[in-house]
């Protein structure tokens, strides 16, 4: 079976085609951002997957979007990661750090100033989810207009991923997987839509990959491009992405991802029930123009996974919500075991219940 075959990514080598999916469980400290004690319990458990991708990590108070989401840039943030690597590696995993700004997908109350940052100063529609201390539960609330990052900020947020990736490498991460997706601050300058900025960093598709070519050489500078991916979400059009040259733009950038030689791309698909498909066409110009390994993850079942293997159309599937309630999740595909189903009640936030206690 094609999810069982070892693969060799970047100088590890991966004992299986599974991957546990970057999934958000605002299970951090609130203002020092550390992960909680309990995360290197809840990543080992899973660390039968061929890799482990953590849960979105900011590389900056300024990326920081949700509440009680963990950062790696500082000192305490990257001991709390360590006891995670430390029993990830102790049950022979492989663990990769998801880096993240999230540009305008923000709230005021994250930023001294009341305005979370983007490409361009654009009215969109969107919210994030934050903690209210009064009604003592999370809830999903509206992200205002942001402001426009000047020249020298974005310099700095640049060199804020380079610094991030370092200290991923310092906390124990096998590598770095770069969050380009999801409408997320790399994805707003990759779309018209989102971008409309006149400088070196805007107007044409070519101008608008600035910023992320810029990130991709950062980051594979720190730690080496055999230690990088990047996450990215050509189909996705929610929280004003819908721009007519994504992929456009999305191929474009898979082309410098070869020539500089990331150890992967990994496609975030749509998985809501009338979501836009992700083309055989799209899926075959991604092969030709990119060599190395290509993720996806998009609500994917054993068979539909084992399929798209089969079609060489990817080299690693990727899961979500089934690995969240089935830490064993390899062992039950291998073994035709009735998986639980999703508690989407403790998703965010909380304790170890819906966190830890699923074996």
């Amino acid at each position: 079976m094609n999810l069982y075959k070892e693969l060799k990514l970047g100088e590890k080598i991966l004992k299986n085609r599974v991957v546990l999916a970057p999934m958000t469980r605002a299970r951090a400290g609130e203002i020092d951002g550390v992960i909680n004690n309990s995360a290197g319990e809840y990543y080992s458990q899973r660390a039968g997957a061929g890799l482990i991708i953590t849960e979105a990590t900011q590389i900056s108070d300024q990326g920081k979007g949700y509440s009680f989401t963990p950062g790696i840039h500082t000192g305490a943030q990257v001991e709390g990661w360590k006891k995670v690597t430390d029993q990830v590696h102790k049950k022979g995993g492989i663990i990769f750090s998801q880096l993240w700004h999230v540009g305008r997908m923000s709230h005021p109350s994250f930023h001294l100033d009341g305005k979370p940052v983007a490409p361009s100063a654009l009215e969109f529609d969107a919210s994030v989810w934050i903690y209210n201390k009064e009604k003592e539960q999370g809830e999903m609330v509206p992200c205002p207009v942001p402001r426009e990052l000047s020249l020298e900020e974005i310099k700095a947020i640049v060199k804020d991923y380079g610094r991030a990736a370092r200290n991923a490498v310092r906390a124990g991460f096998d590598g770095v997987e770069i969050h380009g997706g999801n409408g997320y601050l790399i994805d707003q300058f990759l779309r018209s839509t989102s971008n409309i900025r006149e400088d070196e960093y805007g107007g044409s598709v070519e101008m608008r990959l600035t910023f992320a070519k810029e990130v991709l050489e950062e980051v594979a500078a720190e730690i080496g491009e055999e230690r990088v991916g990047i996450r990215l979400a050509p189909f996705i059009t929610q929280r004003g992405m819908n721009c007519p040259d994504a992929l456009k733009s999305i191929i474009k950038l898979a082309e410098y991802c070869e020539e500089i030689g990331i150890a992967y791309i990994h496609l975030s698909e749509a998985d809501w029930d009338d979501a836009p498909l992700v083309t055989t066409g799209f899926r075959e110009e991604l092969r030709r123009v990119f060599s190395g390994i290509i993720i996806v993850a998009g609500n994917y079942t054993k068979d539909r996974g084992e399929m798209i293997l089969e079609e060489n159309y990817a080299d690693l599937i990727a899961y979500g919500r089934s690995f969240i309630t089935n830490p064993d999740l390899v062992e039950k595909f291998k073994l035709g075991i009735q998986l639980r189903d999703f508690d989407s009640d403790t998703l965010f936030g909380g304790g170890d219940r819906g966190y830890t206690d699923y074996l």
